[in-house]
């Protein structure tokens, strides 16, 4: 097959780590006899240095003539803070390139390797945890309208608008059942259905649609239950599906699970427009920019690694190619052996890499 991948180191380590999961992408490619094509492009500060925006043209370009992004990092706090909010690569570039795209994957894995690096008691994770969050990418507060800042201190007002159709619920919960159907046919959706309009609309539509899905265990729970459970009863938890703000929080809550954010992959993918077309769909691990370890090979690349696993198996339907990644990726950590300094180890970022390599090849 030939694999066409656009590739956007960005900021920080998001170098290292793209350099690392690039490497363990094409020992798989050598291995399964695909061609990988891999165009690099400039993207958040490295663009700004470069042509004065975050997100040129020829990286956009670059982007739409490829059938998958695989993204690093971006955003540098003490030189963000220099630009207005609507310019700072966060905005500019992960909006702009996200466009189109809704669902929002993240899968969080604790290895039993690393059940000493998670922060609850062993007695509530002693069945593992592997959960898949699928989150709402286009809706909700972040876009809704009206949004913003008005009026002259000391009076000022400002408001952000929660907003969802019908149909935007309904695709991402399509998802939500597709993906507990693929796994243990559980779907916890969840809402804020006591307080909240959308979410009302939300569970109504959820309710609704199970009749469709006669073989899924559907559970609805509201969102600061969710939270509390999560930190109660986490091996319990599968596939999580929730709208925007919700997702967005509750990941970020989960990913610590796993021992640390460095470990967990995400998929941003889309569906077919009115002519059939897709957007181009994004990948990228969770962890930001770290600005404080860049350049020093102490990075985790793991996220990168997984992440690029579920390029191979979303985008290009590389079941096995993805799987061999994974299963390597997974041996390294719970042999414990070859960890990152944010596991408790001392290896770089290449190490790591180089040992996920020598698991593929064994």
């Amino acid at each position: 097959m030939n694999i066409s991948i656009a590739v956007l180191p960005g900021d920080g380590i998001g170098v290292e780590v793209i350099k690392a999961a690039m490497r363990v992408v094409d020992d798989i490619a050598r291995r399964f006899g695909h061609k990988i094509t891999a165009d690099y492009a400039d993207v958040g500060w490295a663009a700004i240095d470069k042509y004065g925006t975050a997100l040129p043209a020829e990286t956009r370009q670059v982007c739409l003539a490829s059938q998958a992004i695989f993204f690093g990092a971006v955003g540098l706090p003490d030189r963000d803070k220099t630009l207005p909010q609507a310019q700072r690569p966060e905005r500019v570039a992960l909006l702009e390139l996200r466009k189109g795209l809704f669902a929002n994957l993240r899968h969080v894995v604790l290895p039993p390797g690393l059940a000493d690096r998670c922060p609850l008691k062993n007695e509530l994770i002693k069945n593992g945890i592997d959960i898949m969050i699928i989150r709402e990418l286009t809706g909700g507060l972040y876009y809704g309208q009206p949004q913003g800042i008005q009026g002259r201190a000391p009076d000022r007002t400002a408001v952000d608008t929660m907003a969802y159709s019908e149909h935007e619920i309904r695709r991402i919960l399509k998802v939500g059942f597709e993906t507990a159907r693929k796994r243990k046919k559980k779907l916890l959706s969840v809402d804020k259905a006591n307080i909240l309009a959308t979410s009302q609309l939300w569970r109504e539509t959820a309710t609704a649609m199970s009749k469709d899905y006669p073989d899924i265990q559907l559970e609805h729970i509201y969102v600061d239950n969710a939270s509390m459970q999560l930190l109660r009863r986490a091996s319990e938890f599968d596939v999580i599906v929730t709208e925007n703000t919700f997702g967005d929080i509750l990941s970020d809550e989960a990913s610590m699970l796993a021992g640390s954010i460095g470990l967990v992959p995400s998929a941003c993918l889309g569906e077919p427009d009115a002519h059939g077309k897709y957007a181009v769909p994004f990948y990228e691990p969770i962890h930001g920019s770290a600005p404080d370890i860049a350049g020093l090979n102490k990075a985790n690349p793991v996220g990168s690694i997984l992440t690029a696993a579920m390029m191979l198996r979303y985008t290009f339907g590389l079941a096995a190619e993805a799987n061999a990644i994974e299963k390597a990726t997974f041996a390294v950590l719970n042999e414990g052996r070859v960890l990152t300094g944010d596991l408790g180890g001392t290896a770089s970022c290449s190490a790591v890499a180089d040992a996920v390599i020598a698991a593929i090849r064994s």
